[in-house]
């Protein structure tokens, strides 16, 4: 990975400079309130940092899709006391993420002080990656900080423009990111085991095309497997299974061949002829005894077995989603139990695991495991396109600069 800076990079003592943080507030709200505020959480680091080097910190982010409207319920005033109480500390409000009200308010901040910016989608410029809209957001800075890896995969002007103009470095949260996608994928220890699980294989071809040629092996689980077992000649009953995809996954068994890749597949599943919690039609078969009124809702435990045995075997896995229906018990059961297996061999210092994407997230938070694994990423589209191996706009401007 090309190199980039951090935080340590800038001078030590930054008082009175003027710091813009690009942040991910873009937190789901229920009944008034933050429903979840991890990526708030993940941004006070970096955001404490700064303030106590005496910088003036202006929090740049886009939340929700206003689509260049001025929309109340999607102002960023929303969450500066939310900010304030995480961070103990004063958080004041700016109109604007640019133009003259903007500068005359930063023009009245004192060193140490905290503002957040006006989301930045109230431009339109800002999905279209304005270069008139990133000159004047970063007018009002000295500095440019990226904190936002899940939003790192949009080239916007607050995430790629605005790096043209100031000098930019990685925030905190953004530095450890990158480190540990390092370790995963780009320089890893072998071998290297990925899981990849879901429900369609067609959201996920790309990963699954370009992970083979980077792991050894390849744990397909979710409703995804289906597709491959299909493929496989195993009759899957009424599972979910995307049959007109069975020539791709065929390309992928044969392409993983060529690479000496192994791909993992389960012999025993767990069906059932609803889907529901804990049906009484509930069995666990093997593979060629499903039948045609069942359907498959997760791995077996002879598969889980095997597959920890597999994980004992590796030095580095990368996560991305769930084994089975695992919102659903027991469809839950072998994503928790090969969790559970990866979060012991982290702890014992064997693995360095490496999840990423929402419903993976909240599979490990089910599991009671996600703070054992070496590291959890909170971003959805951006961890999975750089799983795709595509470049990120908003890393490469960091590497750039």
């Amino acid at each position: 990975m090309a190199a980039f800076k951090t935080l340590d990079d800038l001078p030590d003592d930054l008082t009175g400079k003027r710091v813009l943080v690009r942040v991910d507030f873009n937190v789901p709200f229920q009944a008034g309130a933050i429903s979840d505020d991890t990526r708030l959480r993940s941004a006070v680091p970096t955001i404490a940092e700064l303030s106590d080097r005496h910088a003036i910190v202006l929090l740049l982010s886009h939340f929700g899709r206003p689509k260049g409207q001025t929309r109340p319920d999607m102002s960023l005033a929303l969450l500066v006391r939310p900010l304030a109480e995480l961070t103990g500390r004063p958080v004041r409000f700016i109109e604007d993420c640019q133009g003259p009200e903007a500068a005359r308010a930063v023009t009245t901040m004192m060193a140490g002080s905290i503002g957040i910016l006006e989301n930045t989608r109230f431009h339109l410029g800002e999905e279209t990656n304005d270069p008139a809209l990133a000159k004047a957001m970063a007018a009002l800075s000295d500095y440019y900080v990226d904190d936002a890896f899940s939003a790192a995969h949009r080239a916007h002007a607050s995430t790629e423009g605005i790096t043209h103009y100031l000098p930019s470095f990685a925030g905190r949260a953004m530095e450890a990111e990158l480190i540990a996608l390092e370790k995963a994928l780009g320089n890893p220890e072998r071998p290297v085991a990925a899981v990849v699980g879901g429900a369609k294989v067609s959201s996920k071809l790309a990963v699954l095309g370009h992970l083979v040629s980077k792991v050894d092996h390849l744990i397909i689980g979710g409703g995804m497997a289906n597709t491959f077992l299909a493929a496989r000649g195993v009759n899957v009953g009424k599972s979910l299974c995307e049959h007109d995809l069975v020539g791709e996954a065929e390309a992928i068994f044969a392409k993983a061949e060529a690479a000496n890749c192994t791909i993992h597949l389960p012999y025993d599943v767990v069906v059932a002829k609803e889907f529901a919690a804990n049906p009484p039609s509930l069995r666990t078969v093997n593979v060629h005894e499903v039948a045609a009124d069942e359907m498959i809702l997760d791995i077996g435990p002879a598969a889980v077995e095997a597959l920890s045995d597999v994980l004992k075997n590796c030095r580095t896995l990368v996560w991305n989603g769930p084994l089975g229906a695992f919102e659903t018990p027991p469809f839950d059961a072998a994503t928790v139990a090969l969790a559970k297996t990866a979060a012991a061999l982290t702890q014992d210092g064997s693995l360095v695991s490496v999840a990423g994407g929402g419903d993976t997230v909240a599979a490990l938070n089910h599991a009671g495991v996600a703070r054992d694994f070496t590291f959890v990423s909170t971003a959805g589209g951006a961890f999975l396109e750089w799983m795709e191996g595509k470049t990120l706009p908003g890393v490469a401007a960091l590497q750039r600069g």
